[in-house]
């Protein structure tokens, strides 16, 4: 577990100094519809977006509460894999050293 949760925190502190540095130094909406202008840019945001909704769906599997999952997910959807880092970091805090509870959350 240890390494996981080495790796959902490098992965916090990687997004934290992406988001940081493309809302300080980036153009939201006038690079984004350059993305949206190109073939592998649809690709890559359809590809990451999928990502993000089977992640979601791991979320609501797992989470007691549905409204608490459902912010998750909005969080998923807004921060992308900041939140996913965060959200697998507090799990693996949570689980006790148990994968099977890590992984299944209410259905261990």
């Amino acid at each position: 577990m240890k390494l996981a949760k080495t790796i959902s925190t490098l992965g916090m502190l990687a997004m934290t100094t992406v988001l940081i540095y493309g809302f300080t130094v980036g153009d939201f909406f006038g690079e984004g519809s350059k993305l949206f202008a190109m073939p592998w840019g649809i690709v890559s945001l359809v590809d990451l977006y999928t990502g993000f909704t089977l992640f979601s769906a791991w979320i609501i599997y797992r989470e007691k509460s549905l409204p608490i999952a459902i912010l998750w997910t909005i969080a998923m959807m807004t921060l992308g894999f900041f939140a996913g880092s965060l959200y697998a970091f507090l799990a693996l805090q949570n689980s006790g050293d148990d994968w099977r509870k890590f992984w299944l959350g209410k259905h261990a």
